[in-house]
């Protein structure tokens, strides 16, 4: 048995997404069918559709979701029918090198459904991150599916799923921000923001927020930055080094991924201090460091992979905190929309108009 379901599909490089009827099979040993209630537009979706991640045209976009399972296969015992869940593209294998040796935040051998999801001509999509979200209903492997306290929305939920865990992790996990520490970071959309939001949460004394755009830089504040550079009006290492003593900041986070934000990242930091890089660089880019300059600052230069959170951990924190008060994820929502306004929402993304908009279902 299978469903026909909507969903939005990038069926060549560069080309306006569309919404086509895709197959849905039931889940097989080890899968679990969603209904998608919520997903966040990434850059990471703009960037499948134009040809930055693979060639495996047609994709199945969205990743950063949440929702309800509706049927799950042989041998699914962590979630069940009825469950909301978050949908994470890193779904622990518990047995690679990195889980046996109890680091399963680094899994190198995440999996997904084995099933494919189709066209209704047979032609088999590829989902984005293994998941593909921007759908009614969609087919994962079950360890994608985490389950949270339902009484968290799910559009504020879904974005946990990819950029907001990757900003807070990237200070929280990557980063280990601990009080009295002083944070910088460049970059302040929806990652960049995300790692401010951390930062206050760890109880750093001084974070700075660095960007090119004010109404970034405004958002920035809301999330607990301290103190704001626009680096256009100046060097945003001289104004780091102001802002913390003369010395730099003890953590820099580059939510961006270019070389240029890099090694600000890296000049702007305390001696023995730490750069974390969490924006995802463009493959043709090259770094170029006097290393010298690398063995003379000591310190650790990382790069954080999805916030280095491991979903079964992670994803219930920091929902509880959500609910609490503590942690504000409704302010990452500018907005939402429905499935036809997807194309529309990358425009607005290029623009830097919005920080995530999100597609309810």
């Amino acid at each position: 048995m299978s469903q026909q379901v909507r969903g939005v599909v990038s069926l060549a490089k560069g080309a306006p997404v569309s919404i086509e009827t895709i197959t849905v099979p039931d889940p097989g040993p080890g899968e679990a069918v969603v209904k998608v209630q919520a997903c966040g537009v990434c850059h990471t979706d703009l960037h499948y559709r134009e040809g930055g991640i693979n060639d495996d045209y047609p994709f199945l976009l969205g990743h950063e979701a949440a929702g309800i399972v509706e049927s799950v296969g042989e041998g699914v015992t962590d979630v069940a029918p009825g469950d909301f869940v978050i949908l994470n593209w890193r779904a622990v294998c518990g047995s690679c090198r990195a889980c046996l040796r109890g680091r399963p935040h680094l899994c190198f051998n995440t999996h997904n459904a084995q099933q494919k999801m189709t066209l209704q001509d047979g032609t088999e999509l590829s989902p984005a991150l293994g998941i593909g979200a921007f759908i009614e209903k969609t087919l994962v492997a079950a360890g994608q599916c985490t389950k949270v306290d339902p009484a968290v929305k799910p559009e504020v939920a879904g974005l946990l799923g990819c950029g907001v865990m990757a900003g807070l992790g990237a200070a929280l996990n990557t980063g280990n921000v601990g009080r009295d520490d002083t944070v910088a970071v460049i970059g302040c959309g929806g990652v960049g923001n995300a790692a401010i939001a951390g930062a206050r949460l760890a109880g750093a004394k001084t974070i700075i927020a660095v960007d090119l755009d004010d109404q970034k830089l405004e958002w920035a504040r809301e999330f607990g930055a301290t103190h704001t550079v626009n680096s256009r009006s100046g060097d945003p290492v001289k104004a780091v080094q102001e802002l913390t003593g003369g010395f730099g900041a003890d953590l820099v986070v580059d939510a961006v991924g270019r070389p240029e934000t890099w090694k600000t990242a890296f000049y702007a930091r305390d001696l023995a201090g730490t750069v974390v890089l969490v924006g995802v660089p463009d493959p043709s880019m090259q770094l170029e460091v006097p290393l010298i300059d690398v063995f003379g600052r000591g310190g650790s230069l990382k790069s954080s992979w999805y916030g280095d959170c491991l979903p079964s951990r992670d994803f219930p924190t920091m929902v509880d905190l959500h609910l609490q008060g503590r942690l504000p994820l409704e302010k990452f929502v500018s907005e939402t929309i429905g499935l036809e306004d997807v194309e529309a929402s990358f425009a607005k993304m290029k623009t830097g108009e919005v920080l995530r908009s999100v597609v309810l279902l």
